[in-house]
């Protein structure tokens, strides 16, 4: 078996010694004043933040946020080495060794063919390493609690779709058949006036919905952020028009509103063909 090697002192050693001097006697007091725990809400606004980046395709913008999650986790690395727990050799040296041992089509003489029968071994081998730390084997026991519900779900209908429990590969129309079905269950239990029921039924169409954008090979959280990034231009545009004619945009109708849309819409599509559009 082929083996990485870890040159310890070459790698992360500039980073892990500013965090280790601003941690030290005589440093920074708000970084010594950090745990495990205050760190956890930066980690996740430093993923977001370099989520974002990618989105926007911006290089600039990812290698610098790439670089402030880095941050956090020598910076949660030198947290558990002053309580005895490990370091960051430790933490590069993990991830070194489990990425060989679930690539052993790579680094041993397991074959995959393809990259479905790659994740097929992966959650094998990753219930493997479950049971001998006699953790839950459930493929689905690795997926966070703490996930965003539309990231979860895709995860789920992924994790699933490794052991065949999948919809059958071929034609989508079945997937709108069901979202359809979906719909019209929801459109039922909302005139029940069962505010628990339609909450159900509305989270059976949100999970089909996430089916299809894999069955599309779309990511369903950057194309509702695509979505909501839409709106917030469209609306702003409606924003500035109302302040044009001096007044908020509240003094309106909804019909009025309406037509500030359009306007927006065709101002944004103007814009986007390199063309004027008058007012």
């Amino acid at each position: 078996m082929r083996r990485t090697k870890i040159n310890s002192s070459h790698y992360f050693d500039e980073i892990v010694n500013i965090i280790e001097t601003l941690r030290a006697p005589g440093g920074c007091p708000w970084d010594r004043k950090q745990t495990l725990e205050t760190l956890r809400t930066p980690i996740t606004e430093e993923a977001y933040e370099l989520a974002d980046a990618i989105t926007k395709r911006n290089f600039n913008d990812i290698k610098e946020e790439a670089g402030d999650l880095l941050l956090q986790v020598v910076f949660l690395a030198s947290i558990a080495k002053d309580l005895g727990q490990f370091d960051m050799k430790d933490v590069v040296r993990t991830v070194c060794d489990k990425l060989i041992r679930r690539h052993p089509h790579v680094f041993g003489d397991v074959k995959a063919d393809d990259a479905d029968e790659v994740l097929k071994n992966w959650e094998k081998i990753k219930s493997q390493e479950r049971a001998e730390k006699h953790e839950s084997t459930s493929i689905l026991a690795g997926i966070p609690d703490g996930l965003p519900p539309l990231l979860k779900a895709n995860r789920i209908q992924g994790k699933v779709k490794h052991v065949g429990f999948d919809w059958p590969a071929g034609e989508i129309e079945p997937l709108f058949e069901k979202l359809d079905e979906e719909i019209q269950e929801l459109k039922d239990a909302s005139a029940e006036n069962n505010p628990e029921h339609t909450a159900e039924e509305l989270g059976d169409v949100l999970f089909m919905t996430v089916n299809i954008a894999r069955r599309l090979n779309v990511d369903p959280d950057a194309a509702l952020n695509m979505v909501c990034d839409k709106f917030k231009k469209r609306f702003s545009i409606m924003e500035e028009l109302a302040q044009n004619e001096g007044k908020s945009i509240s003094d309106y109708s909804l019909e009025e509103l309406d037509s500030f849309w359009d306007k927006a819409k065709l101002r944004l599509s103007a814009s986007s063909s390199g063309t004027e559009q008058a007012q």
